[in-house]
């Protein structure tokens, strides 16, 4: 089913979608016919997206931000509102995993950054979104947590803090701006073919297959299984839905 009345003629705001869940979720949004706002710290990457989405038809604009910093956050929302004049839905996706090590070893600069972009930079986003969407009347914002923000993994415990974190955020913004018409929603991603898993898995097969083997559906997912989920918790489909973690993670919490 089309979501184009939902979306033809709107403003994203997505963060980190420089690649992966990120720029898939550019991409969906484009073909339905949104302006789309890439803000991302890869530059190089993120202009790529911007290519791709203009080629469906929409205008784009590429902003360099450190979701992490107050300042540039409050600036690439600023550029997008004097570009666009407003902000009708927001996908603060930018993450990192941290460097895998067990409690007792977490260095503290680890914990520090991953807390920082995780979940700090997704209170950023929304501090600075919400008064334009207050402005307008009306609003809806998904927040990037994970399976991991849900249940915990044994060496991650910066990750499995800032995305559980990520969904209490998530909660008390929709709770606090439900009168004002602004909806809060997360996603939830299980394994996603993404560079990030790249990175975990090192490329080795099997520890790929040890993942697919993990997930009750029998593969991993695609980004763009994740973007429809994204597009669904933005659209009028999903109007009496604000304040839920939506799991899309191939039935993995549910063993």
């Amino acid at each position: 089913m089309s979501l184009q009345n939902n979306f033809k003629g709107k403003v994203v705001f997505i963060t980190g979608a420089s690649s992966g869940i990120g720029r898939a979720t550019a991409l969906a949004f484009a073909k339905e016919g949104a302006s789309v706002v890439i803000a991302d710290v890869l530059t190089d990457e993120g202009a790529q997206t911007a290519r791709k989405v203009e080629e469906l038809g929409v205008r784009s604009l590429l902003i360099k931000c450190d979701v992490s910093k107050d300042s540039e956050v409050k600036s690439a929302i600023g550029k997008t509102i004097e570009t666009f004049g407003r902000i009708d839905f927001a996908f603060n996706n930018a993450g990192t995993e941290g460097q895998s090590a067990y409690t007792a070893d977490t260095t503290e600069e680890n914990w520090n950054r991953v807390i920082d972009v995780n979940l700090k930079g997704v209170w950023l986003c929304m501090k600075y979104q919400i008064p334009q969407m207050i402005k307008q009347g009306s609003g809806s914002i998904v927040n990037c947590s994970s399976v991991a923000g849900l249940i915990g993994f044994q060496g991650s415990p910066a990750y499995v803090a800032s995305k559980h974190g990520v969904i209490g955020l998530t909660k008390t913004a929709a709770l606090e701006y439900a009168k004002s018409k602004i909806r809060v929603n997360a996603v939830c991603p299980g394994v996603i073919q993404t560079a990030m898993i790249e990175r975990v898995t090192h490329g080795e097969a099997q520890i790929q297959k040890q993942l697919s083997d993990g997930e009750p559906i029998g593969r991993v997912g695609q980004p763009e299984e994740v973007a429809q989920a994204v597009l669904w918790l933005c659209s009028d489909a999903s109007s009496f839905v604000t304040g839920h973690p939506l799991a899309v993670d191939g039935g993995w919490v549910a063993q």
